[in-house]
This record gives C-alpha cells, sequence and structure tokens, in this order.
C-alpha cells in the first residue's frame, strides 16, 4: 500500500504511519526497513506501535541521515529520542508546542534533567488527551481555549461530562486556559 502510493508521486516525501491502536494491526520493523530501503521518497515515519524493541529494530536497519524516525505518542517522545528519534508527531503540541520542541532541543544539546523537567511537567496532558478516542479530548481541550474545531463526526461521540471535567481542571493547573 505504502509502496503504491509512494511510487504514484515519486516527488513527493512519504511518511509512514504505523498506528496499530487505529488500524488494527501492527506494521512489522522488517516490513518498515523494507520500504524505508528500496523507497527513495519513503523518509520517514510515525511509530506509534509504543514497542520501543521495535522502534529500536527499525532505527537499527534504517539511514539516520535520511530515514528519521518520529514518536507517535507524546509521553514517548523524550525516550525514544534516546533510541535515535527525531521528534513526534503530535496532539500535545496544539497546546505546548514550543515546550515539546523546546524538550527535543534540550535533549540533542545533552540536557537531559532540562528535557525530562518539561517531560514531567506536562505527562499528565499527554495521558489525558487520550482518555476517550483522538480526538475527542483534543477538540475539547482546544474548544476550552475557545478554538473553532467543530464536533468529532460519527461513529466518535462527544466527551463525558467527566472528561469536561478532567481537560478542563488539567489545563487550568497547567496554566493553559
Amino acid at each position: 500500500h505504502f509502496k503504491k502510493i509512494a511510487q504514484c508521486e515519486p516527488d513527493l516525501p512519504v511518511m509512514l504511519y504505523n498506528i496499530p491502536g487505529r488500524c488494527g494491526i501492527n506494521m512489522s520493523a522488517e516490513t518498515t526497513v523494507r520500504l524505508a530501503t528500496d523507497v527513495e521518497n519513503i523518509i520517514s515515519i510515525k511509530e506509534a506501535s509504543g514497542n520501543f524493541e521495535q522502534f529500536a529494530e527499525i532505527r537499527r536497519f534504517t539511514p539516520r541521515d535520511t530515514f528519521h524516525m518520529y514518536a507517535g505518542d507524546d509521553s514517548l517522545t523524550l525516550p525514544l529520542l534516546a533510541l535515535g528519534g527525531t521528534g513526534i508527531v503530535s496532539v500535545a503540541s496544539h497546546f505546548i508546542g514550543n515546550e515539546i520542541a523546546k524538550m527535543i532541543d534540550l535533549y540533542h544539546k545533552g540536557d537531559v534533567e532540562g528535557a525530562m523537567e518539561i517531560h514531567f511537567k506536562y505527562s499528565h496532558l499527554f495521558r489525558d488527551l487520550f482518555v476517550m478516542p483522538n480526538p475527542i479530548p483534543a477538540k475539547a481541550a482546544l474548544r476550552m481555549q475557545g478554538w473553532s474545531v467543530g464536533p468529532c463526526r460519527l461513529p466518535l461521540c462527544a466527551p463525558t461530562p467527566a472528561v469536561e471535567k478532567l481537560l478542563h481542571d488539567l489545563l487550568k493547573d497547567l496554566k493553559l486556559l
């Protein structure tokens, strides 16, 4: 599938998406490595398997200078940087994009403690943006900030009152409201 898409537009860069929680199937490290090495315009992956061993195996067998690996879960960004990750395809960045960029920058500059401070400060945001299927909590939180993001499409539903309160209290605590 990814190979055919990449071949249709060979001048466009292609990012693989491995999100087993959404798709119901995991793209193996072997498949990712084969695509990354065989198809010139496949240049990156959003790796959201949550499997550190798989991430490391992909990194081990793909060129670091031409194939970029992005965490697919905000909470795994910092640990995956240690395995050669490039960054994150992020949900939390809708709220704290500058802080996530700073965390990644601090890590790359060798200030792991500083990066950890940012990670720990926002760890509950990383967690609570997924208390219901995405994008339900993210859209609810963006609406609380005054953004006009519209409702989620079916089959997704509105957030529960308990989720709305959880997000409101969290955003308030983090001074994001």
